[in-house]
């Protein structure tokens, strides 16, 4: 019996849920019609991944905005999640279109069909400072404007911010007070590099160096918010790395990495570079979202951890969030006002529905984790399979081996090649399809048709992607808690194609 459905084109992931932050995209041409803005699919996704497509309780709302504030036609209404985040964007794009309103949110006036419009949205996409759907529904409801909440289980108020901090200083093994919550993940990292920058500037520390292929908006604030900036993708190679910094060690603000990158999960040689940055007292930031608290021990290196609570510790991809924590082994620690000042304060129904789901973060992981240890072995033993991307690959194997929390922690997440037709095999498969990952149920994306379409359409981008080692028909794979028999049951399905 089949245990996996196709769920339709535009569905949100999870199914039925106005708060969730992935969406159905069940056969590849939906990814690309998405991608190259063909109506009859665009029209279908009415939401999707909030740093991306705009929630359609946000359209809503800005509509109402726009009316209640007699808001030209010339203009176009973007909401924020505050007051300071309108400052930041007015300030880094010159815009003095100044609107006085009394909201629980930001507002910024940008005029239609201009490119500082382009830029606003690309701004609040890299930096996290979305508004949050909850905030949005209840403003809706408090106006009359929508009619119904979307029936959800929420901790109390009162206690929802201590059962995240709590569980989250358990995980880490930091002090609660050296842990701070954001909008999203991506929020968390801008925080921590803009707030590095700002403090490493008095020392005449300008450079930010990057350190592995990593998630695309991580890419977007390095490479859009910061003037001097270094790259090293291979993360094999840490002679290069410290050659660049013997040379230029003095002038580095920061290094940011992840461990294991996503998608190639690939894992660099941490306790080299830590003794690398501890020479020329670099902090070391580690997005630890896939490696997870519950599957590394990072502590020993990273001087700030960065986790999008979006992925693993919710589980069900239905709210937007992030933190970072500071190492209190850490010479940064003590400054973490800093960082806060960049940061925006979570919507309280997001954070009363994190502590909910969050709950089951540990347990959830233990089984994540095993379910990945047995797809992979059947995944390497499959004739149609060109090659899988894991933790334990075997030139990153010894450097993860020496994080393990246990002999068999695994990251959740898997990338796959084939070795036949890609399109045949993402459009056979019945498991949930779309952006993210981190869920209980296992969800399928194809990484960088999503992510990076712009390099798949040009010449010089497909050179760049082989020039890296990042296959364009490569399948992410965020496995899931079911049942293993039925997830490895409907892979099988591909041997007949």
């Amino acid at each position: 019996m089949n245990k996996f459905s196709p769920i339709p084109c535009g569905q949100t992931i999870p199914i039925n849920n106005v708060h969730a932050v992935s969406v159905s995209m069940p056969t590849l041409q939906d990814v690309i019609d998405y991608e190259e803005h063909v109506p009859e699919v665009v029209n279908k996704i009415k939401s999707g991944y909030p740093r991306f497509i705009l929630h359609p309780y946000l359209k809503i709302l800005a509509d109402f905005i726009k009316e209640k504030y007699c808001v030209c036609e010339d203009y176009e209404v973007v909401l924020v999640s505050s007051s300071d985040a309108v400052a930041i964007i007015s300030d880094t794009y010159f815009i003095h279109n100044k609107i006085d309103i009394d909201e629980p949110f930001g507002v910024i006036l940008v005029i239609k069909g201009t490119c500082q419009l382009n830029k606003v949205l690309q701004f609040i996409q890299h930096v996290g400072c979305n508004l949050s759907s909850r905030l949005a529904e209840d403003y809706l409801l408090e106006h009359n404007i929508i009619q119904e909440r979307h029936q959800e289980e929420l901790e109390k108020e009162h206690s929802c911010e201590d059962i995240l901090l709590s569980t989250l200083s358990k995980a880490y093994n930091q002090p609660k007070e050296n842990i701070c919550l954001s909008p999203s993940g991506m929020n968390s990292v801008y925080a921590i590099l803009k707030g590095l920058k700002s403090i490493q500037a008095r020392n005449n520390r300008h450079t930010i160096v990057q350190l592995g292929w990593l998630y695309l908006d991580t890419m977007n604030i390095v490479k859009h918010h910061f003037k001097k900036s270094k790259t090293f993708f291979d993360i094999t190679n840490l002679d290069l790395v410290e050659e660049f910094l013997k040379k230029e060690g003095c002038s580095v603000s920061a290094i940011i990495t992840e461990i294991p990158t996503n998608p190639l999960l690939q894992c660099v040689d941490l306790p080299r570079l830590k003794k690398l940055c501890d020479t020329y007292n670099i902090p070391l930031v580690i997005d630890s979202t896939i490696g997870t608290p519950y599957t590394l021990d990072l502590k020993p290196y990273a001087d700030i951890f960065i986790e999008s609570l979006t992925k693993y510790a919710c589980g069900n991809a239905d709210v937007l969030m992030g933190c970072f924590v500071l190492n209190e082994n850490s010479n940064i620690s003590f400054i973490k006002n800093e960082f806060v000042k960049h940061t925006d304060k979570p919507y309280i129904k997001d954070i009363q529905r994190l502590a909910y789901e969050i709950k089951n973060y540990e347990s959830r992981m233990k089984m994540i984790s095993a379910n990945t240890i047995k797809l992979i072995n059947y995944l390497e033993s499959c004739s149609y399979i060109d090659k899988v991307y894991h933790c334990m690959q075997e030139d990153y194997a010894q450097n993860y081996k020496k994080l393990m929390i246990c002999e068999d922690s695994y990251a959740g997440l898997v990338s796959v090649t084939f070795n036949k037709p890609f399109e045949e095999i993402y459009d056979k498969l019945n498991f949930a399809k779309g952006p993210s990952l981190g869920t209980e149920f296992t969800l399928l994306m194809p990484y960088v048709y999503l992510a990076h379409y712009d390099y798949i359409t040009c010449n010089e981008g497909r050179e760049f992607l082989e020039k890296h080692s990042i296959p364009i028909d490569l399948l992410r794979i965020s496995v899931g808690t079911e049942d293993i028999n039925d997830i490895i049951t409907e892979f099988k399905k591909l041997e007949t194609i």
